[in-house]
């Protein structure tokens, strides 16, 4: 028996001492699928056009050396941290990450041809895939509105967009045999304050209407739409509030999307989980990490991180919910925050599940929240660890920070040629 191994087994019997099954924590932990988000892979570029994004992309920070210039080199980062992060997985594109044969290929022209290649790469690796419409930067997005425009050519264009998406969607869901969540996330606002809020509003769901009525196979995809409070360019107005999307996911029995960051500081997502789970049949996570604003740092394993996975652990949600990563740094390597954030993710979801949640709510039915606080603090010091190094063991990747040397390997070796 290995050293290891013999720390998993006195661990497993502190654990055990409390009622908890840890043998049975790791094989739900093995059926999580985190989607990784391709954006991180080369600070949100995509494959347009050889001179990346304009008229206002996203804000990515930093210049740190070896970004993902190709799909392939792009697919070859994925797999490097895929190979660092137990469990099998999924993968998250944009429509900007299309390959388009060098050809000008408008966003209201993508099909299913432009993507064959990551539906052939996610078939050979056993993955999953994700997509989302890139209703942002982009000529026709330079006013700062899309399907809220209200110049009805440009509303349509971004219309047509979203339906080239969603068959898209069907095709990586139809070959991959895995349902494709499709998130729409429109930066449509005001900077200043508007006079009208109600007229775009109505132009968004109109144009959601029409994108959505195309009719769509649901086994192979899932419509999400996703709301959030400002952004940049839209610090006082934002048409797709949590309130319109809310609405607009309930209405139309949509998953909708809470991202991390899309919400005032002092709010969290993990207390949205449990009053929303009672009239929205699905989530999908946005995971990030705003700090002071929706700044989309690298997750990591935080006090917030730990009380989401509670949320969906304790309440029997991860079944319900679609995980996926969001944020981009380019001041550090990029293989290396797609492991952080997951393997933080996992070991959120991995340490509610070694809680026992069911003694807790018995303390706390009882009113003896002495006892439930002392609990939940001395599991904190608990051999979590043990478990975790276990897990990543027999997976097959490495333990603690071994994963690191790998990562430099990796940029000494790929990265630094690039």
């Amino acid at each position: 028996m290995g050293k290891m191994e013999k720390l998993y087994n006195l661990a497993r019997e502190r654990y055990a001492a409390l009622g908890v099954d840890v043998d049975n924590a790791l094989a739900r932990l093995a059926g999580v699928k985190v989607s990784l988000h391709c954006w991180q892979g080369d600070d949100v570029c995509g494959f347009e056009s050889a001179s990346g994004l304009t008229d206002g992309g996203i804000l990515t920070t930093g210049n740190y050396p070896g970004k993902a210039r190709t799909p392939d080199e792009l697919r070859q980062d994925a797999e490097k941290a895929f190979s660092l992060i137990p469990g099998k997985h999924r993968f998250n594109l944009h429509a900007i990450y299309l390959e388009n044969g060098g050809k000008k290929v408008d966003r209201n022209e993508i099909a299913p041809s432009h993507f064959q290649g990551w539906i052939d790469w996610a078939k050979e690796n056993g993955l999953g895939l994700d997509f989302n419409p890139t209703y942002f930067s982009h000529p026709k997005a330079s006013d700062g509105f899309t399907l809220a425009s209200s110049n009805e050519r440009i509303r349509k264009f971004w219309v047509q967009h979203g339906i080239c998406c969603r068959q898209v969607a069907e095709a990586m869901g139809k070959q991959l045999g895995t349902p494709c969540v499709v998130n729409h996330w429109m930066p449509d606002g005001y900077k200043d304050i508007p006079v009208d809020r109600l007229a775009p509003r109505r132009r968004m769901q109109k144009s959601l209407d029409e994108v959505l009525s195309k009719k769509i196979n649901k086994r192979y995809v899932l419509d999400a739409v996703e709301c959030k409070l400002f952004g940049i360019g839209s610090e006082s107005y934002v048409v797709g509030s949590h309130e319109f999307f809310m609405g607009y996911a309930l209405k139309n029995n949509l998953v909708l999307c809470l991202d991390a960051g899309h919400f005032h500081p002092t709010e969290s997502i993990a207390d949205k989980l449990t009053g929303m789970s009672l009239f929205v049949d699905e989530f999908l996570l946005h995971v990030s990490r705003g700090v002071r604003w929706d700044s989309d740092h690298v997750v990591i394993w935080n006090d917030e991180l730990k009380a989401i996975g509670e949320e969906l652990v304790r309440n029997d949600l991860l079944k319900r919910t679609h995980i996926g990563l969001d944020y981009f740094d380019a001041t550090i390597n990029r293989v290396a925050a797609w492991t952080i954030g997951t393997r933080a993710m996992l070991k959120s979801l991995l340490m509610a599940m070694l809680e026992p949640t069911a003694d807790l709510r018995r303390l706390e039915k009882d009113g003896d929240y002495t006892s439930r606080l002392a609990l939940l603090e001395e599991l904190r010091s608990m051999p979590f660890a043990a478990v975790w190094d276990y897990y990543c063991e027999a997976n097959g990747v490495p333990v603690g920070e071994k994963w690191l040397t790998e990562v430099k390997k990796y940029e000494a070796n790929v990265l630094a040629t690039r």
